[in-house]
């Protein structure tokens, strides 16, 4: 019997992604000083206001001040009508020491033997339903704002839109959980306040009915045109005239960002991760360094069960790896295919391979991620994984607050850099 999945995104100016850009900035620019340093930065953000806390263990020195409005400036609260603008905002910091008893269990003699930064299970996940081995529903709602944001960015068209949006995408699956049909789009834009007459001074007219129309003619053809097996899912959707297209279903949508909503850290982690589909152990993400296994096994997680996907072991892969604080080796490993493993193996049978390909001690997942790299500012806004894997030049600021470039490899964990070798382990 077919049935209806349905995933949301949220783009990088919704108040909790505004915060997660925040505390993973702070932490590139203090690993980009110290490649070491221990670092757990939480963010509040509401109106007028961002409050920075959380402990950190860093030789270097970071202006929070700078790092903070750079970050929301780049985002587009840029104006003061917003209610909350880059240059404008109070910035309080609580930053403080890291705890020495956090310290004795992550911190050894030899580094292979680090501990775990905390107790915890962690999941990663990977479906070869999309050509990123990412579920359709979410990969289709990232796309969706991100092609939004980029739209506003570039300011040529839509130019009435405000930072903040969200998106949700239902999809109709068969028996096989096999994509079939979209089923509804529901997007909801950040907006200029209503008016009509385009001659006016203010800008370009707008109406509800007019951000229904460009949704329809700018956004999702502009969309519909990437190279994605599916494509032709969302054309399909474009010409149906009982589509289900929700643009703003409250009618208005002026008020928003950090204004309309509180936006904390590690609130979206759904949309950080899979959309719903695989599992997720709790943990947020942002702000955090390498050595808190939240994060760093997580994104193991999901290396290795791409891995498995894209090798043909299985169409469908989840990974759950855990942890007790202080301990290198992981608590557990396991493995489910879902009953869609592609050689004559039980799961348990596979997650024994899999443990004698990946070492899972906090220590080597950094080491092969390569993970003590500021590379961690991209991962808060349109998810962390199923993302490009990629060598990008970055700025951050020295101790003295000049400025100075680097190149940063991002989403390592996304990369096939062991198909080979998972292969002849598999006999494939």
């Amino acid at each position: 019997m077919h049935y209806l999945f349905t995933s949301e995104s949220v783009s990088e100016g919704h108040p909790d992604k505004v915060s997660d850009q925040i505390s993973d900035a702070i932490l590139d620019n203090m690993l980009a000083q110290d490649p070491h340093a221990h670092v757990a930065c939480e963010t509040l953000c509401t109106t007028g206001q961002v409050v920075i806390a959380g402990e950190v263990s860093c030789k270097g020195w970071v202006d929070i001040q700078r790092v903070v409005r750079k970050t929301i400036a780049e985002i587009g609260y840029t104006k003061a009508e917003y209610k909350f603008e880059a240059e404008s905002c109070g910035i309080l910091t609580a930053l403080h020491a890291q705890s020495q008893d956090i310290n004795m269990g992550v911190s050894r003699a030899k580094e292979e033997e680090q501990g775990a930064g905390d107790q915890g299970m962690m999941f990663g996940y990977a479906t070869d339903e999309t050509d990123n081995f990412m579920p359709l529903t979410l990969d289709l709602a990232h796309t969706l704002v991100y092609t939004l944001a980029r739209i506003r960015k570039e300011g040529k068209q839509m130019t009435y839109l405000r930072p903040d949006s969200k998106s949700q995408v239902t999809i109709e699956y068969d028996e096989q959980n096999r994509p079939v049909r979209i089923d509804t789009i529901v997007l909801s834009t950040q907006h200029d306040p209503f008016r009509t007459g385009a001659s006016q001074p203010c800008g370009e007219e707008v109406t509800p009915e007019i951000i229904k129309k460009d949704i329809i003619e700018i956004l999702l053809p502009r969309v519909a045109t990437r190279d994605s097996r599916y494509s032709h899912l969302l054309h399909e959707f474009l010409a149906d005239p009982n589509a289900k297209l929700l643009v703003n279903p409250t009618g208005n949508f002026v008020i928003g960002g950090p204004h309309g909503d509180t936006g904390l850290t590690g609130r979206k982690i759904i949309v950080d991760t899979y959309g719903g589909r695989g599992a997720h152990g709790g943990g947020a993400f942002s702000g955090k360094d390498p050595s808190k296994v939240d994060r760093s096994a997580a994104y193991a997680a999901r290396w290795i069960a791409k891995h498995l996907v894209a090798a043909g072991v299985a169409h469908e892969a989840l990974v759950q790896v855990s942890y007790a604080i202080g301990v290198a080796e992981p608590v557990s490993l396991y493995v489910n295919t879902n009953g869609t493993a592609r050689v004559a193996m039980s799961d348990a049978e596979i997650a024994q391979h899999v443990a004698k390909l990946f070492d899972l001690r906090p220590a080597a997942i950094i080491r092969d991620l390569k993970l003590t790299q500021p590379m961690y500012e991209e991962t808060a806004k349109y998810g962390h994984v199923g993302r490009t894997n990629e060598v990008v030049k970055k700025t951050f600021l020295d101790a003295d607050g000049q400025e100075y470039t680097r190149e940063v490899e991002l989403f390592t964990w996304e990369k096939l850099d062991r198909i080979e070798t998972v292969k002849k382990e598999f006999e494939i």
